[in-house]
């Protein structure tokens, strides 16, 4: 191998030639590797000394050997007094077959439609998103330097399981002021935002095979979860006092629903259903998951009190999330558990959460408990109260077709119904135009129930979008079928 043009040292030169910002020893290795992968260097086919190497290359000879004895290693080398030669290893046919998720789960979740891709920053529209830019981040800044000055190295750990506890005492104070929930922080477990919650709350609490009712239409995330999990659903539809459950004749082991604001029609669980199936849980078996995912962000009346206050130690594990109410990269939220609940889910919590975020959890309490956090939704509420009402104009003035306006109690998006209209194109040709509503056909399971519209979030959208935006939207819209 030390003839001129011998491959192998064309091979090393062009390397190190072409390594850019790579050190040599570097180079030299990657470019072995690949060339023993490939075969393009054959098993048992011996390198010359690591000298030589180093002189017809003009390098070092610690990087020709830093390079060799990596490859040995990792088992791609077999060196000996005698040098180097490459090591027989299995060469894996190449197929065409591409990876697949296992049948069973494939089919699963044949029953959703594709989930829609979540920009940063987000378009126009896009549901579920809050007015981040009001966020008011030196604030939080200040809270994190002080947390992490006072704290130092001792939360670089992972901590408790639950979460900090001084965010589970802030949040158990929050909800008893806010949502009339009356819990002690020991019933407060911190979780990665609303869908870790709803993980946990089925491994908890379920076993595959067994049953769940959704809302029809309702979330994505949850439906999403339940099938991962091997449940079986059933939706259950909704009309203007919520989930329309006394007609079911199934026994489902967990029922997912948001009754304080319903997503996406945005009705409120009447208080009679309420108590009619807080019955039927408790008779059955069954528990209920209560999202109250946007619920702080009510613009009639006064602020509807969560189920999982109306009934004490009912079956009810309660949802919240911070995404919705400061911005969703913190993935902060949190649950509620019954009292009966917490001591026998404590080791399977232990298990499956780790803690983390042990900083921002506690500047997130210091947030609360300093009245930042009141202070920070008072200030939304009328923001978004604002968007709601201009958003309403703007469609009543600019959108001709026959349509109906959802939603328009509270929380960050309105709701749009418009028959016949093909939703999953029109918000297609959409995001070609940087506007990102949802389809309302999406959030249903069965074409028995399903209607078709936009689904228009109003949080990240400054009113003076909203014109330009809905113009654009009905233009898109003529070229469609409708009616």
């Amino acid at each position: 191998m030390n003839i001129p043009d011998d491959p192998f040292f064309v091979l090393l030169e062009r390397a190190l030639q072409s390594r850019g910002s790579q050190t040599r020893q570097r180079a030299l290795y990657d470019t072995l590797r690949e060339a023993i992968l490939q075969g393009q260097l054959q098993a048992q086919s011996r390198f010359p000394g690591s000298r030589v190497i180093a002189q017809r290359l003009a390098v070092s000879r610690n990087t020709v050997n830093g390079a060799l004895e990596q490859l040995a290693l990792e088992g791609y080398l077999l060196r000996d007094r005698q040098g180097s030669r490459v090591a027989l290893l299995p060469r894996p046919e190449t197929t065409t077959t591409s990876l697949t998720l296992p049948a069973s789960l494939a089919g699963r979740f044949r029953q959703l439609p594709p989930a829609t891709p979540r920009e940063s920053p987000p378009m126009l529209f896009t549901p579920g998103t809050p007015a981040i830019n009001y966020f008011p981040l030196p604030l939080w800044r200040r809270l994190l330097d002080r947390t992490l000055r006072e704290e130092g190295s001792l939360l670089l750990g992972y901590g408790d399981s639950a979460g900090e506890w001084s965010l589970r005492e802030a949040i158990a104070r929050h909800l008893a002021l806010s949502r009339g929930i009356d819990c002690d922080a020991s019933q407060v477990v911190i979780t990665e935002g609303a869908l870790e919650g709803i993980n946990l709350c089925t491994q908890l609490l379920s076993e595959p095979g067994q049953l769940a009712w959704v809302e029809e239409p309702g979330y994505f995330g949850a439906k999403s979860a339940f099938l991962a999990a091997g449940l079986q659903l059933e939706g259950i539809p909704v009309d203007a006092e919520g989930m329309q459950f006394s007609a079911a004749s199934s026994r489902p082991r967990l029922i997912f629903t948001s009754p304080s604001h319903q997503y996406p029609l945005g009705s409120v669980l009447s208080a009679a259903r309420r108590l009619a199936l807080l019955e039927s849980a408790q008779r059955t078996g069954a528990w209920i998951i209560e999202d109250d995912y946007d619920s702080e962000f009510r613009y009639s009346g006064e602020p509807i009190p969560a189920m999982r206050g109306m009934v004490r130690d009912a079956p009810v594990v309660y949802l919240g999330t911070f995404s919705k109410t400061l911005f969703p990269s913190l993935r902060l939220g949190f649950m509620v558990l019954p009292t009966s609940l917490v001591r026998a889910a404590q080791p399977a919590i232990q298990a499956l959460l780790r803690g983390g975020h042990r900083a921002e959890q506690r500047a997130l309490a210091a947030f609360i408990e300093e009245g930042h956090y009141a202070r920070h939704l008072a200030a939304m509420r009328r923001l978004y109260r604002k968007r709601q009402a201009q958003l309403r104009e703007a469609l009543a003035k600019e959108l001709p077709f026959p349509h109906q306006v959802l939603a328009g109690e509270g929380g960050l998006h309105l709701t749009v119904l418009i028959d016949g209209i093909d939703d999953v194109a029109l918000v297609k040709l959409a995001r070609q135009q940087q506007i990102s509503p949802a389809a309302l056909s999406q959030f249903y399971l069965t074409e028995e129930h399903r209607r078709t519209g936009l689904v228009l979030g109003y949080g990240n959208t400054s009113a003076s979008r909203f014109i330009p935006a809905i113009r654009t939207l009905q233009r898109i819209m003529t070229t469609f079928p409708h009616g």
